[in-house]
């Protein structure tokens, strides 16, 4: 068996941390960790740094990943008990609310939670467009998209998008495209949710 200090120098107690260990080189440390308390301390405090490293270099994530996310299982989950697909028509800038109202009087395409920031029911996917019932209640963070275009058309409610310096202040009714390679965010200026449909096309 290696020395202590001879663990400690080889970066042993990194890998184990990492768990990029062999088997036989993790049961060789472990049986040398139950009898060390030297080698227990220095996997504590490697087991430190690596969490104060973590926390150092930690990146916010965006907050619309969980709401989409959670859209996506949503979707998935009314397929699998027998909701047959949809195809809502792509918006374009004469698209009208009442187009999409075989989806909007549904009575689940309604706010069934708290509104944190932002909620989404997908009513329509292929891969090469996703179509959504979004609610944002006072902001949707920056984003610039690459290969996809974003559109909206605003159902309820009142906001500003900025695409770059330029503001663009929606009403029900009105449509905006996203231009690609753009950054744009969302403020809502009602006192009510924005509600819109949103679609994602491909580039």
């Amino acid at each position: 068996m290696k020395a202590i200090q001879q663990i400690i120098d080889s970066g042993w107690i990194e890998s184990y941390l990492l768990g990029s260990m062999t088997d036989g080189e993790r049961v060789e440390f472990e049986m040398q960790l139950a009898e060390s308390e030297e080698l227990q301390q220095a996997l504590e405090d490697g087991a430190n740094l690596l969490e104060e490293l973590a926390f150092r270099n930690a990146i916010t994530p965006d907050p619309t990943i969980k709401p989409f996310l959670r859209a996506k299982i949503d979707y998935m989950e009314r397929l699998e008990s027998g909701e047959p697909m949809t195809f809502p028509p792509t918006l374009t800038e004469n698209a009208r609310i009442s187009d999409y109202e075989e989806w909007l009087n549904r009575e689940d395409m309604h706010l069934s939670i708290e509104l944190e920031d932002v909620f989404a029911k997908i009513i329509g996917f292929t891969p090469e467009q996703t179509t959504a019932i979004v609610w944002i209640k006072e902001m949707a963070p920056d984003e610039t998209h690459s290969d996809e275009f974003e559109r909206f058309l605003i159902v309820e409610g009142t906001c500003d998008i900025q695409i770059g310096e330029e503001i663009h202040s929606l009403v029900p009714g009105d449509y905006l495209q996203i231009p690609l390679h753009v950054n744009h965010f969302v403020t809502v200026t009602s006192e009510i949710p924005c509600k819109v449909i949103l679609q994602r096309v491909a580039a």
